[in-house]
């Protein structure tokens, strides 16, 4: 069966879903697409197909969709997920899914109302080596883990900031924590589980925006393993970097907006070697990061009638770090796993009680 999808937003990002979506052998067709910017979505759809609409609502009034990817910025998130599921039609939206805990809130009680699915682009959980990894830390092939290393260190200069949306709290919900470093983040939460508490810097350090472009976070799991975590765009040597130290072995990743098989570096202990050997060359499989690694498990998940990776309930415990690291950092103190609730300022905002440095720095 061919799904019908929906493309919201015909800029940048939007072109490497259309990409992935032809490498499906057929599993997905565009069907519509819309842009606040007509001439750019009949550029689009000239080249990948689809009908034109003027809005998602006249995508969703026409019909003819199955899913709806939300390619738009994250402030309009929120509100075309919960018209896209209040019309029965699925979404996959890209990070971050919602600016808030409480707009995210407001979308699971969407898919509860309509039971249609909201699923979140989360593209590094699906390469080969990191399923490996995950599923060895779940069975103990590597020991236990004992501490990480999880650092979005990018580079974005002032003229990055030029689109009014960037670098807002309102349009963008925060800054390099928010927008750049929940890749590594989600990543990492995924292969080892849930956390537990954090305590966090961040700094508004260069940039022209009303967010940090800095932070800074100590996490500590529920396992007990301790992660560094750094959030960056004041770094000209770019890199993602995610290092893992287990009781048998260290396990590295190095790229920056992607991986593959030879991203990873396995360096096991001493009596370790001979037996992590085999394992690790096994997990050469050949399946590197990106959106169309995740697409085939979307596509395959609609055909069979299951919840689309990477559920809502997924999403929400990587934002509820993240909006934690912020509560650390602008209160000065330590914060723990559901602290966040409806009465917390940080609950319906990730700028919650206030950036502890002056005015924003826009001006009129």
């Amino acid at each position: 069966m061919t799904t019908r999808v929906g493309i919201i937003g015909t800029g940048g990002i939007a072109n490497v879903h259309a990409e992935s979506l032809s490498r499906l052998n057929g599993a997905a067709e565009i069907a519509a697409v819309a842009d606040i910017d007509e001439a750019r979505s009949r550029d689009f759809a000239a080249k990948w197909g689809g009908r034109v609409d003027a809005s998602l609502d006249e995508m969703l009034e026409r019909g003819g969709i199955d899913i709806v990817h939300l390619c738009s910025p994250p402030g309009l998130h929120v509100a075309q997920g919960e018209a896209a599921l209040a019309a029965g039609v699925s979404v996959l939206s890209e990070k971050p899914p919602a600016l808030s805990l409480a707009e995210l809130d407001r979308i699971r009680a969407a898919e509860r109302r309509t039971g249609a699915s909201f699923a979140t682009v989360s593209q590094h959980r699906f390469g080969g080596r990191a399923r490996w990894l995950a599923e060895r830390t779940r069975d103990g092939g590597l020991g236990e883990a004992m501490t990480a290393v999880c650092h979005t260190l990018w580079y974005r200069p002032d003229s990055y900031f030029d689109l009014p949306w960037r670098g807002t709290w309102d349009s963008e919900g925060g800054g390099p924590t928010m927008g750049h470093g929940i890749h590594q983040i989600d990543t990492m939460l995924s292969i080892l589980g849930p956390w537990r508490e954090v305590t966090a810097v961040a700094a508004r350090r260069a940039r022209p925006v009303e967010t940090e472009d800095l932070s800074a976070a100590l996490v500590t799991l529920e396992s007990g393993a301790v992660v560094s975590v750094v959030n960056s765009l004041l770094s000209p040597r770019e890199t993602s970097y995610l290092r893992f130290d287990y009781t048998h072995a260290t396990v590295e990743l190095e790229h920056l907006y992607g991986y593959g098989d030879d991203s990873w570096r396995l360096t096991p202990a001493p009596d370790a070697a001979e037996s992590l050997a085999a394992d690790w060359e096994a997990s050469e499989m050949g399946i590197s990061s990106g959106h169309g690694a995740q697409f085939a498990e979307v596509y395959r998940a609609l055909d069979e009638g299951r919840p689309l990776p990477v559920t809502s309930a997924d999403a929400r415990d990587t934002l509820e770090l993240l909006a934690a690291i912020y509560a650390s950092a602008f209160e000065h103190r330590p914060v723990t796993r559901g602290e966040i609730g409806e009465d917390s300022p940080f609950y319906g905002s990730m700028r919650g009680s206030g950036a502890p440095w002056a005015s924003p720095a826009r001006t009129a």
